[in-house]
This record gives structure tokens, sequence and C-alpha cells, in this order.
């Protein structure tokens, strides 16, 4: 298979569309077949549902070129059941996981050539979104749905990622209590727009939000779960109803504690703890583990003691366990590396 004619190491994360894509249709109370096209491009009514009442989630997974020469996904098993939670709280047919996981085998393999050679540093990012399609201009969930997937090439979420990032705590709330915060609707991140951009005109690269009804707790980012390591070198991961069930953070639990046999401890983590703390990152897809070297607040300014230069060594052997575990060069729980056959 000849690869694409790309720059790899070059990459930003950014949209480019690549050959094939896959799409299904609802209608009439049942998912069509679906099938793979080359159209990059949806038309929709004017009534569409997804304009007028957001009702729309996603999913983000990444593909792999293995130290081997396989092509792989990770667990996208997880990724079908965290859709068809989002799509059933949001009035939406979910679209079957096996049928998911067999959709991102097609579209990866008609795309194999444009998922990045093994060690460019580069990725295969898979989008699956629904949307509403079908005319409702009423507040009432549409009678139409459109399931699709798109892939891309894809170089770093956070420019030099490994470097440590400014984040500032945000005046805005994430997300409501019993809320839509544990699902990955579009509507959480059209929220977190002007919040995000509102600190990057400040010089930070995210928001740290805080829960909304007290504001004292840590809650996660606009677009990342996020993590720390404490001064007895053991994880805290926060715990709130609130935040989305990240699968990176859950397979970086799994790492710590089975295979790098660090405590782990998931609770609720209070703000004014985060001062004590040794390290700091983001955790997601996109990122995989990003470190945070600091954190604006009104009370201050906080610098974790990992510092400005480089990745802590504890969330270094995480991100570094993960990342092998992905590519094929380290082995990890039966499952999570799913291989697609071409």
């Amino acid at each position: 298979m000849q690869k694409k004619d790309i720059k790899w190491d070059e990459l930003g994360f950014g949209y480019q569309p690549t050959d094939f894509r896959f799409e299904a249709r609802w209608k009439d109370g049942e998912w069509s077949e679906g099938q793979l096209t080359d159209n990059p491009n949806i038309e929709l009514t004017e009534a569409a549902c997804v304009f007028h009442y957001a009702q729309c989630c996603f999913e983000g997974l990444k593909a792999y070129e293995t130290v081997n020469g396989d092509i792989v996904t990770f667990r996208p098993d997880q990724n079908a059941t965290r859709m068809s939670k989002s799509a059933t709280r949001l009035e939406m047919p979910p679209f079957p996981e096996d049928k998911f996981v067999k959709a991102v085998e097609a579209v990866v393999r008609a795309n194999a050539s444009w998922v990045p050679p093994f060690g460019t540093g580069a990725t295969m990012y898979i989008r699956p979104v629904m949307i509403g399609s079908g005319p409702q201009i009423g507040v009432a969930p549409a009678h139409e749905f459109i399931f699709r997937i798109f892939v891309m090439p894809v170089g770093a979420y956070f420019k030099g990622a490994v470097k440590p990032l400014k984040l500032q705590v945000a005046d805005y709330d994430r997300a409501a209590p019993r809320g839509t915060g544990d699902i990955k609707a579009g509507l959480n991140y059209a929220m977190s727009l002007h919040p995000t951009m509102e600190a990057h005109r400040a010089g930070y690269a995210e928001n740290i939000y805080l829960d909304p009804a007290t504001r004292t707790y840590v809650e996660e980012t606009g677009g990342a779960n996020i993590l720390f390591v404490n001064k007895e070198g053991k994880l805290i991961v926060p715990k709130s109803d609130t935040i989305l069930p990240s699968i990176t953070r859950r397979s970086l639990v799994t790492v710590a504690k089975d295979i790098l046999g660090l405590e782990v401890e998931e609770r609720t983590v209070r703000f004014d703890e985060i001062k004590d703390m040794a390290e700091c990152a983001l955790c997601g897809t996109a990122a995989v583990l990003a470190p945070v070297g600091m954190i604006h607040s009104e009370a201050g300014d906080i610098y974790l003691p990992s510092g400005m230069d480089e990745m802590g060594p504890i969330c270094k052997k995480l991100r570094e366990t993960l990342t092998g575990i992905q590519m094929g060069e380290i082995e990890g729980p039966a499952g999570w590396v799913h291989k697609i056959e071409l």
C-alpha cells in the first residue's frame, strides 16, 4: 500500500478531507445499512433539527500504524457505547454498537493510505457524528437522522503537546448539575467556545471549569479531562457526575494501577488542593496526555513543581506507556488494540 505524499511530521490538528467516509440514515423507525461515500458534503433542509435545537452528538478516536506495520484502533467498542449513551440522552436513535465498530473498520480500511507511518508522531483521527437531519420547527426531536464517520491525518492537538501548558480558571460553568456534562453532545462544546477564546486571548491554552453548584471542586477543561499526581506519587483523578467519562482517562487509570503499580484515587478534588500537587495534565483522545505547568485564578497563580519546561516524571511514564500500547510496542490489556484487517 502506497502512503499519501504528506509531510507527516508537519501536520497540525485540523480537518483534511480524505477519500471515503461512512454514512447511514435513520428514517421510518430504522437505520439504513449505510455505505461508504466519496462525497464530503451533507445536504440538509434549512429546518433540520440540528440547526435549531442542537440535536447532535459525536465521538473521537484514532487509528495508528504499529511498530510491525499493522493498522489498529484503540478501544472502539468504548466509543460505540458512549455514543449510544449520548444519543439516548438526546432522544436520538442509538447506532448499533457492533455496526459502529464495523463502520470504523470500513472507513479506516478505505483510507489506509492516509494513516500516518509509524514513528512520525502523527495519527489518523476518526470522527463519528450523528445529527438530527429531519425538519423540526417545534421544540421536539427530529424524525430523521444522519450518522457519519470521517477521518483525517493529524498531528498534536496542542502545539508542542509535551511542553507544559498554562491554564486559567473559567468564570463560566461548563455543565449544569444533572445536565449533559457526562455525554459528548455538541451543545456542551458550543457553550465552551467563548470562554476558550477568552482564555486564548489572555494567553492561556485552556480553561479549568469548577463545579457549577459550589465552584469548589475541579471538573475538567473545555476539551479534555484533567488529572493530578500528588507529592507521594499517587494519581489523583477528579470524579463528578458532570465530567465526560473519557476513554483515555479510564485507560490511564488502568495503566497506572495494573501496569505501573501506582496508587490511584478517584474522588472529588478541591481546587485549593492543586497548590499541593506535584504534577497536572490534561488527557483525552486528541491530546493523549498534555502536561500543565501553571494555573491562573483570581486567588493567584499556581505553578506546579514539575515546572514549565517538561512533563513530570509520572505523567511522562503514563503517556509513554499508553502510547506504547497503542503503537504496539508494549503489551496492553486484552481487547484494547483493535486490528483493522486490510
